[in-house]
């Protein structure tokens, strides 16, 4: 049996909107099922998803622009995520999934549509790649040049307890990097493991980008998520350069309470009080990393 999804909350509007230009980084869009079916080889399904409710979620909370980004319920199948690009080019780009077959023209026209990355899975647990559907890192090696070609990122989905290990094949691929989910550990952990010590070394060292997302998959203290902070605050003093910020939506395979996306915003705000701050990690780092226009 297939796990079904809950379907996202209704957001709450903030109240204090983001800057002008802002941009939500990671989100996905999934269907409708009867246009855009799930894969059969799925981890989980999720409630259909589409362009309008996402774009009605960025008007809720005040976004300009998004990055949508492949769900493994889709599978291989880009066709949703490209479909969605296609229709609103001026405020949205994306990452896809391709593994190593996928042909040089095919990421080219991806490119012409508004993907900026590619996501590759390495999250694993008792041994196994916790997600089907994903692709894994090791395609990247015969995917980098057209990658490097087209000046696209290398998006990671990973538990940082095995990024140390990870480095050495990341440098080697000579692109961007972005770790999901603040590196998606467990916040009981705390901040001082090796693992999130290398994420903070990476990030400050400037390879190697993370995203200030998924707080409610990091820590099991809804709504507020307290024990998350300390992660969010570690990256931001180590190099706000390479930060950006992502609500998630619709919060596919979330484990506990479902969180509000205005809410996770409105965390944001309170963990990163500095205004200038937040207008780099809102809107200067994401139009540079996805190619908005300044």
């Amino acid at each position: 049996m297939i796990p079904a999804c809950l379907p996202p909350r209704d957001v709450s509007r903030p109240k204090r909107p983001p800057p002008p230009g802002a941009c939500d980084t990671h989100a996905h869009v999934f269907g409708p099922a009867a246009k855009f079916p799930y894969a059969a080889d799925r981890s989980y399904t999720p409630p259909d998803a589409p362009l309008d409710k996402y774009l009605g979620m960025l008007d809720a909370i005040g976004f300009a622009r998004g990055v949508l980004v492949q769900g493994s319920a889709h599978g291989h199948d880009n066709a949703a995520m490209l479909d969605a690009l296609a229709q609103r080019p001026e405020r949205l780009r994306g990452v896809a999934v391709a593994d190593g077959e996928v042909s040089p023209e095919t990421l080219r026209e991806w490119n012409r549509i508004g993907v900026r990355g590619l996501r590759f899975n390495h999250f694993f647990r008792d041994g196994q790649l916790h997600y089907r559907g994903g692709v894994p890192l090791a395609a990247a090696k015969r995917l980098a040049p057209v990658m490097e070609e087209l000046g696209w990122h290398l998006q990671l989905w990973i538990d940082v307890k095995d990024l140390p290990d990870t480095i050495p094949e990341l440098k080697s691929l000579g692109l961007p990097v972005v770790i999901d989910h603040m590196g998606r550990t467990d916040a009981r952990a705390g901040t001082a493991t090796a693992g999130f010590q290398s994420l903070l070394r990476a990030v400050g060292d400037g390879w190697c980008w993370a995203k200030l997302s998924g707080a409610h998959r990091i820590s099991r203290q809804a709504p507020d998520y307290p024990d998350a902070r300390p992660f969010h605050e570690a990256l931001v003093a180590a190099n706000p350069e390479r930060l950006v910020w992502g609500g998630d939506w619709p919060h596919p395979r979330i484990e506990g309470e479902m969180p509000d996306a205005g809410h996770l915003f409105e965390l944001f705000q309170m963990w990163t009080p500095d205004g200038a701050t937040q207008h780099r990690i809102l809107v200067t780092n994401p139009a540079n990393l996805y190619g908005f226009p300044n």
